[in-house]
């Protein structure tokens, strides 16, 4: 008895050649690529998963259901992009196109104001992209995407998906391209507040770039690394700077003698038992917490003088004499309960060469 063949499946019309994938083959593996990086999808990456050349241009064409964002980048929705897909868009028209996964972060990596931005910092200019790539490569920027060789690559990682360089890192980059000084050492100031990443770390990479001689970043550096982590501290620092005041040390953590923590000051002045507190809504999350900190702070024996950024600005006179006031009456009042000082070490910036 001869056995029949086995059935052959009915004829669809979307036969492939051996290594070419059928038209629907080729939509669900496009559709996989945008899925996987916020419906994107570079010319490179449409081509490999076999869509050809003329459909990657009919489905950008006004009306059509992708958009061609940057030379080679494409978007694979209708609507309109939001930041993030703006912000991958750029990395993807920087990553080389044949050098494996470009969401790995090891061709072009997001950094300056738009990495900063992607993870909250306050301040931190969400636009234009600047995107390191490694040197000597070169790539002219386009639209809001601007390439930026570098032969410091940096360690990086994934923010909501999107390659990065890591905060420090960020935050020079940032500081070497931006023009306002204010906002550069709002925007650093922040970045550490925020726990991105520590003075310290941020002086070394500052130094790296040879950024030290910039005036603003020096500036912000000399702020941070004395203790500061706000501009209205940094505001604060330089009015006293200015007076005949002795040196409060800044953001030092005082604990009760049994280890119980009592609060963090602005400014604390250890031999005097006075503290700085910059009441600003922007650092603290209630009125009561607020409250709650003054009254540890008073229960100790420690004077505490309020203030506002506003103030500082407008009057800082006004704050200057009534600090002088109670420093005066460290002399004839009784000493406060002891507490505890850790993270006192106040560091020092020296001036970088060239």
């Amino acid at each position: 008895m001869t056995t029949p063949p086995p059935a052959q499946p009915p004829h669809t019309g979307r036969a492939t050649t051996a290594g070419r994938p059928g038209r629907a083959a080729r939509a669900v593996t496009a559709i996989e690529t945008g899925r996987r990086q916020l419906n994107l999808a570079t010319h490179h990456q449409l081509r490999q998963a076999g869509v050809p050349a003329g459909t990657i241009r009919s489905r950008c064409r006004p009306g059509g259901p992708w958009q061609r964002l940057l030379p080679r980048v494409h978007l694979l929705q209708t609507g309109p992009p939001d930041h993030r897909q703006r912000a991958l868009a750029a990395v993807l028209y920087a990553a080389e196109p044949t050098a494996g996964d470009p969401l790995s972060g090891a061709t072009a990596a997001l950094t300056g104001g738009a990495a900063l931005a992607l993870l909250g910092v306050r301040g931190a200019p969400p636009a234009p992209y600047d995107v390191l790539i490694r040197a000597p490569r070169r790539l002219r920027p386009a639209a809001d995407a601007r390439p930026r060789s570098t032969a410091r690559w940096p360690a990086t990682m994934s923010v909501t998906g999107i390659p990065c360089a890591r905060p420090v890192r960020a935050a020079a980059d940032f500081a070497a391209r931006a023009d306002d000084p204010d906002l550069v050492r709002s925007v650093l100031a922040h970045v550490v507040q925020s726990g991105w990443c520590h003075p310290t770390d941020l002086h070394t990479e500052l130094r790296a770039a040879r950024l030290l001689n910039h005036p603003a970043a020096r500036t912000a550096a000399t702020e941070l690394l004395a203790g500061t982590r706000s501009p209205a501290e940094a505001r604060a620092r330089e009015t006293l700077a200015a007076t005949d005041l002795p040196a409060p040390l800044w953001n030092a953590r005082l604990y009760s003698p049994d280890g119980r923590f009592l609060a963090t000051p602005d400014a604390y002045w250890p031999d005097h038992g006075v503290a700085l507190e910059i009441d600003s809504v922007e650092y603290h999350f209630t009125r009561d917490a607020w409250h709650a900190t003054l009254l540890r702070l008073e229960s100790h024996g420690i004077l505490v003088i309020s203030t506002t950024p506003s103030l500082l600005h407008t009057t800082p006179q006004t704050v200057v004499s009534a600090l002088r006031t109670l420093l005066a009456l460290s002399t004839t009042r009784p000493a406060p309960a002891p507490v505890r000082i850790l993270g006192d070490h106040q560091l020092q910036i020296f001036d970088v060469p060239g």
